[in-house]
């Protein structure tokens, strides 16, 4: 096994300040930014004062928090309607959109204790789904295993789930990268994929060099190998 390399911080950052990142650049990532995560009126004012071009229309960016919203409030009637005024060939192209939008009505019916309309539903709307595919299938029957539990504390946490705000949160997550995708625009944060990237970059290296590395939480840049355990007082002496 070849040696270790050690990389020490005056070199490091040395190679890090030969990394060339314009201003544009900067710029262009907090649009999008500001497009993906829905600020409107920031991304509007960003746009004029460092002249940055928007990648879709404000009023895109508008509408999808709208639909946001309203899947956040258990409005799915709502956000339907407004998704097929956008643009109705989104759901018409995304059998798997479609049907977890269904589930949750199916879930909002039960949350509200509407016991009758909720089994109709099923059966009407979401068992022929079910019949087509395994995957729908098995979402519709842990759904409908709700109805088995008196409240939601006495169920199983993977049902029981279900009627968290994390699961509207994560159709109005589906969703948002639904519409983004139709406007030819990128799904995930550039931020996030860099950050992503960095943590990669730094597991990949750590295997054969011992570098200082950048803790995210803090913000600073900590010396030696991949377990380091520098204190604080330390790496600010560095």
């Amino acid at each position: 096994m070849p040696p270790r390399t050690t990389i020490r911080k005056e070199e490091w950052e040395r190679r890090l300040r030969e990394v060339q990142v314009t201003k544009d650049d900067l710029n262009r990532l907090i649009m999008d930014y500001l497009v993906i995560e829905g600020y409107k009126s920031a991304a509007e004012e960003f746009s004029d004062e460092a002249n940055v071009p928007p990648p879709v229309d404000f009023e895109s960016i508008e509408s999808r928090m709208v639909i946001r919203e309203a899947l956040q409030r258990g409005d799915i009637e709502e956000a339907i309607s407004r998704m097929n005024d956008l643009n109705p060939e989104i759901l018409d192209t995304n059998p798997a959109l479609y049907f977890h939008l269904q589930q949750q009505k199916l879930i909002e019916h039960i949350r509200h204790g509407r016991i009758t309309e909720a089994l109709k539903f099923a059966q009407d709307e979401l068992a022929p789904r079910g019949e087509e595919s395994p995957e729908f299938l098995a979402e519709l029957e842990r759904t409908m295993a709700l109805l088995a539990f008196d409240s939601s504390s006495s169920a199983p946490p993977a049902i029981s789930e279900l009627l968290s705000p994390a699961q509207r949160m994560k159709t109005a997550g589906e969703v948002n990268a639904a519409i983004l995708e139709s406007l030819s625009q990128g799904k995930e944060v550039k931020l996030v994929q860099l950050l992503k990237l960095l943590c990669w970059s730094e597991g990949m290296l750590a295997e054969r060099a011992d570098f200082p590395k950048i803790d995210l939480q803090e913000g600073l840049m900590v010396t030696g190998r991949k377990e380091a355990t520098a204190t604080d007082d330390s790496i600010m002496r560095e």
